[in-house]
């Protein structure tokens, strides 16, 4: 026997309502549309309307509390229990009739009134027109093979093109060796390197190229620079080259390294990935979750609750439950339906309390950020946010998980505020982001003939107060892509 903890299901739902972002959540929401049959999503038009209820009342909420604190006439009370005589004694079924009678309200409110709701409606049928147009792009094995198609080889040669098309990679290289081609399909491999030249010849220049090498000489050659400088050094000093050994590459071709950088700057325009163009599309669209802005000298914190999904029970189902003539067992599966409803709806509204708290104390915390940038980034933990929210650190950390943010300085992911610290001269902390961002710009300014060795950004950064290790400035680097000082040098 062992004891082990068992997150219960709604626990379970709660915290996955809590981390999904955006997009997420509302796949979510639809499962659960279509799982529980008393929900239903409150159109958009509802929603407006809600809002504008809530503003234009809230001067006379007063009002309606004193008359809702007065008992109708007709009710009496039972001085025993202090409640009205006839009032039911299931405390669920009181607030089923509570809801039942503010939602009767609601739907006679919004019948009286008249939205213009057709604009809503062109503006979403305009976009999915916009989504039902969209082409889905062809891959660089179906633009390749659609080329071998109209060339020149013959039907056996094109049955080999097709096997040599099957084994390039989205990039654009021949992933398989001639020798092993020729192996595993017992054809001859002078016959695949005829066939392989020409498709060498399809667009995208380079495609098809065994190496980098091939791939760059490949691309010069379709241009008619085969008696160019950078045709031969990528042709005979390749691996020079890659280690930018200008002056040995200068030497080895008997011209000036000037030339050489001139050379090698050429060859930095030409393709690397032939099959670039080709790739789906991997841009990854943002929808922020939090919003600041400006007001004055104070920053508003508000969050999208436009494309969160509002969910309410379904009149039909209350309708029944109300009926006499329900049975026990249909009265039983609603009323756990209707649970797991009200759930889920408090759980999302308890998502956006909860992103919200933790946006706030982020501005609080970052107003420095917000007016000037990277550069005042302080430091800060989910700790010292968890304590401020009045939630648990993991809780932090679920809710901040691949959601953002739109500030003043831009859009960032809500985990790029929690970073931690470097000591000061003055006893102060500063954000390692911040200091990263430092190294970045020193590195940008130094003089390519000499370029700053990792310990001359050490002084550097002391100079400014920031005490920090060569091994955490290396480290930086190579974050940050940078190649060590002996590599950067430019002759």
């Amino acid at each position: 026997m062992s004891l082990s903890q068992v997150l219960a299901p709604q626990l379970q739902q709660s915290l996955a309502l809590l981390q999904a972002p955006t997009l997420e959540l509302k796949a979510l929401v639809e499962q659960e549309l279509q799982q529980n049959i008393v929900l239903e999503e409150v159109p958009a038009a509802e929603v407006e309307l809600n809002e504008r209820i809530k503003e234009d009342g809230a001067s006379d909420s007063a009002a309606d509390a004193a008359d809702l604190a007065e008992p109708p006439a007709d009710v009496k009370f039972d001085p025993a229990t202090e409640k009205p005589s006839n009032a039911p004694v299931d405390d669920f079924q009181v607030e089923f009739e509570r809801l039942t009678q503010m939602d009767q309200e609601w739907r006679d409110h919004f019948a009286q009134t008249n939205l213009p709701v057709r604009q809503s409606q062109e503006a979403e049928e305009r976009r999915q027109f916009m989504f039902d147009s969209l082409v889905a792009g062809i891959s660089l094995q179906e633009s390749l093979l659609e080329q071998m198609r109209f060339s020149d080889l013959g039907p056996d040669q094109k049955s080999v093109a097709e096997m040599i098309i099957g084994n390039i990679d989205d990039a654009g290289y021949l992933k398989a060796s001639v020798d092993e081609l020729a192996f595993s399909t017992g054809t001859p491999a002078e016959r695949i390197v005829e066939v392989l030249k020409v498709i060498q010849t399809f667009h995208p220049p380079g495609v098809a190229a065994r190496n980098l090498r091939e791939c760059l000489m490949l691309q010069l050659e379709r241009t008619g620079r085969e008696k160019t400088l950078e045709y031969r050094i990528i042709r005979d000093f390749m691996d020079a080259l890659g280690k930018r050994k200008l002056p040995e590459i200068a030497r080895g071709a008997s011209v000036g390294v000037e030339q050489v950088q001139d050379a090698v700057e050429r060859i930095a325009h030409l393709e690397f990935h032939p099959g670039r163009e080709f790739l789906p599309d991997n841009d990854r669209y943002i929808s922020p979750e939090v919003f600041v802005q400006k007001v004055g000298d104070d920053y508003v914190v508000t969050t999208n609750n436009e494309q969160i999904p509002h969910l309410r029970i379904s009149n039909h189902y209350k309708d029944l439950m109300a009926q006499a003539d329900a049975s026990a067992e249909v009265r039983e599966y609603i009323r756990d339906k209707i649970r797991a409803g009200k759930f889920l709806i408090k759980s999302l509204q308890q998502r956006q309390q909860t992103i919200l708290n933790i946006g706030n104390e982020i501005v609080k915390r970052q107003k420095e950020f917000m007016e000037k940038g990277v550069s005042h980034l302080k430091p800060m933990t989910m700790v010292q946010v968890a304590e401020v929210v009045g939630v648990h650190e993991t809780t932090v950390s679920r809710a901040v998980s691949n959601k953002y943010i739109e500030t003043p300085q831009g859009i960032f992911e809500l985990k790029y505020f929690f970073t931690s610290g470097l000591h000061t001269d003055g006893g102060s902390g500063v954000s390692n982001t911040s200091v990263k961002d430092m190294v970045s710009e020193m590195f940008k300014g130094e003089n390519q003939a000499k370029p700053l060795s990792d310990q001359e950004i050490v002084k550097m950064l002391k100079e400014k107060g920031i005490l920090i290790a060569r091994r955490t400035v290396a480290k930086y680097r190579a974050e940050l892509n940078i190649l060590p000082s002996n590599l950067r040098k430019v002759y």
